[in-house]
């Protein structure tokens, strides 16, 4: 059942990951427990776990383009190219306006002002110093500005402010465009820099939810009972997306059908989540699909390694889905990258989109003893689970109480 008045898919896919890069890469790390978190010097913060990519930025951008843009900007052109090449689009000046660019980002600019306010310090705070290039990188629709500048796409491009959950909902704006008729063409998901900026990880210490151990491949360990905080990472993923018609009509190889989303707000804290608002995001997204709990063969959550979060997201998905052998599967990806922060739905529904093919279900990484206050039935743990997918959840929530879950379908 699809509650989308068109039928949507993803017909290629561009991403970076701290495991890895393209699709075939990252999934092969999933599957064989391959980390991405190593330990960075900070300035200020010294030593911590965090995720790092590493891809050719120079492929798509210049040096000159490199030092006026973002790291943000930069993962998101980088993907932006790859999707394309990948799903075999040509930008042409007949359609260059009939294409979007959505991304869901948590921040941007920030790695780059940062670093200009060190600059400044050095220079006794002279302000001949500052870079004019300040504003463009700060702006609200930067880094979607830069694809579009890359790509010379004409059409709409926004950036979809929406916390943790920014993947998804970067991904739903592109399907939503698609629905009204806007574009033809959506490139849509999220990106993030998070791990170059120092004030992120500040933040989460002074708070007590920064990630600490001896090793940091297995400081990342949503549901374990020693889990003690978030690793921050950086990376991005950004789908093409388009109405299946114009899709079939051009012979575009099909990797699975979106056929459902929710978002609604917990309108209760700026940092803690609710387990009931949560459970009414699936709720939601069950009722407008005509689906039943039982249909649901895969829920990627979000969990991303603090006590209350993992916890609380378990009681949400135990409220909807109940609490017998029928559950669906849960796997977690963060373990594996961190927390990628605007880009974290975005990339953790790819790792999980070949497994309507390949019929795995990678396990949740670092889950050695799983806490009793996150014990659930079908938590995949240890080595990939066989599982036929045809209906799989990706859940993502935020700061400031933002709810998102995607359903996709194997595409038939």
């Amino acid at each position: 059942m699809s509650m989308l008045t068109n039928r949507i898919v993803i017909t290629g896919i561009g991403m970076t990951a701290p495991n890895g890069n393209g699709l075939d890469e990252f999934r092969q790390a999933l599957l064989s427990a391959q980390s991405g978190v190593s330990l960075i010097e900070h300035r200020y913060i010294g030593k911590v776990p965090a995720g790092m990519c590493e891809f050719d930025a120079k492929q798509y951008q210049n040096k000159k383009e490199l030092r006026s843009g973002t790291r943000a900007g930069s993962i998101a052109i980088y993907c932006a190219n790859e999707a394309i090449m990948d799903a075999s689009v040509e930008i042409t000046d007949a359609n260059r306006s009939r294409y979007g660019i959505y991304i869901g980002t948590t921040e941007h600019g920030t790695v780059e002002t940062e670093h200009e306010v060190y600059q400044l310090s050095q220079c006794d705070y002279d302000l001949s110093f500052w870079s004019h290039h300040h504003n463009p990188r700060s702006i609200a629709n930067n880094p979607a500005g830069e694809v579009t500048i890359n790509l010379k796409t004409t059409g709409p491009h926004l950036c979809v402010g929406a916390a943790c959950a920014a993947g998804n909902c970067g991904i739903i704006q592109g399907i939503q465009q698609l629905l009204l008729g806007e574009v033809d063409v959506a490139v849509a998901g999220g990106v993030s820099e998070s791990s170059r900026s120092f004030g992120i990880f500040a933040s989460f210490k002074s708070q007590g939810a920064l990630a600490e151990h001896s090793e940091p491949q297995r400081a990342s360990r949503p549901y374990d009972i020693n889990r003690n905080g978030i690793v921050v990472s950086e990376g991005g993923c950004l789908y093409i997306l388009e109405r299946l018609e114009d899709a079939k009509k051009r012979g575009a190889h099909i990797y699975a059908e979106i056929v459902g989303y929710s978002m609604n707000s917990d309108a209760l804290d700026p940092v803690l989540p609710s387990a009931e608002r949560q459970a009414e995001c699936f709720n939601q997204l069950l009722a407008r699909t005509a689906l039943s709990p039982e249909d649901i063969d895969l829920i990627n959550t979000h969990a991303t390694g603090t006590p209350t979060g993992d916890a609380e997201e378990i009681r949400a998905i135990r409220k909807v889905f109940g609490d017998n052998t029928r559950v669906p599967l849960i796997n977690n990806t963060k373990g594996f990258i961190g927390h990628t922060m605007g880009a974290a739905g975005a990339l953790e529904l790819a790792g999980n989109l070949p497994g309507f093919k390949d019929g795995l279900v990678h396990p949740c990484m670092n889950l050695d003893e799983l806490d009793p206050k996150c014990a659930y039935p079908n938590i995949v743990q240890q080595k990939p689970e066989p599982c036929q997918i045809n209906y799989l959840i990706n859940a993502s929530f935020g700061m400031l109480g933002n709810n998102s879950v995607l359903l996709v379908k194997r595409y038939e």
